[in-house]
């Protein structure tokens, strides 16, 4: 696997080794001892996956405290813009933001630690979005900023009027609400 570093430090984009021929192709979509040998300890305990119609943003969704999640997430089908932002208070990114396009051609990932909210938009008519955990989901420790706050100034690639939203991201908090009343994510939550 071939390891990117992004301009947000710990989050990486991930390339597979994919070997192809004309039946189709095969790639390791994760392997727990090549990822230690790379330095990234993680144990994911849970795998999540959801199928998205064009146009639809979920997040900027994160975990907070103990419940905080280490990601890594995929697209099995379709096309997707990925977006990564760092929430970690005295971050020298903090507040930035990346995005990668993650479809199921490019069969790329993208490892997010813990201390970083996370959404995708889907670019493609259909997407079929795959991640790994490494905690449980706790919906009482569930957060969320608006996905179009201007300080953030997240280019999402879908037209203002094909957004489609759950009524909950429709009602996150701005970056300066969260700001105010920040999640302090400890080093440990970091890793």
């Amino acid at each position: 696997m071939n390891l990117i570093e992004t301009s947000l430090d710990g989050v990486l984009i991930i390339e597979p080794k994919v070997f192809a021929d004309s039946r189709g192709y095969f790639f390791e979509s994760y392997n727990q001892e090549s990822f230690k040998k790379a330095g990234l300890d993680y144990s994911f305990v849970q795998d999540n996956e959801s199928k998205s119609v064009h146009g639809t943003i979920r997040g900027i969704h994160f975990q907070k405290g103990e419940f905080s999640q280490a990601k890594l997430v995929r697209v099995l089908e379709g096309n997707v813009l990925d977006v990564v932002v760092d929430l970690r208070m005295g971050s020298h990114t903090f507040g930035q933001h990346v995005a990668v396009e993650l479809s199921g051609e490019n069969k790329r990932q993208l490892l997010i630690p813990r201390g970083f909210g996370h959404g995708f938009s889907v670019l493609s008519e259909t997407a079929v979005f795959s991640y790994k955990c490494d905690n449980f989901y706790m919906p009482a420790s569930e957060g969320s900023i608006l996905f179009n706050d201007p300080e953030l100034a997240i280019d999402w690639q879908i037209p203002p009027d094909d957004i489609l939203l759950s009524e909950k991201d429709k009602k996150s908090p701005g970056f300066q609400q969260y700001c105010r009343a920040p999640v302090f994510f400890s080093s440990e939550e970091r890793k």
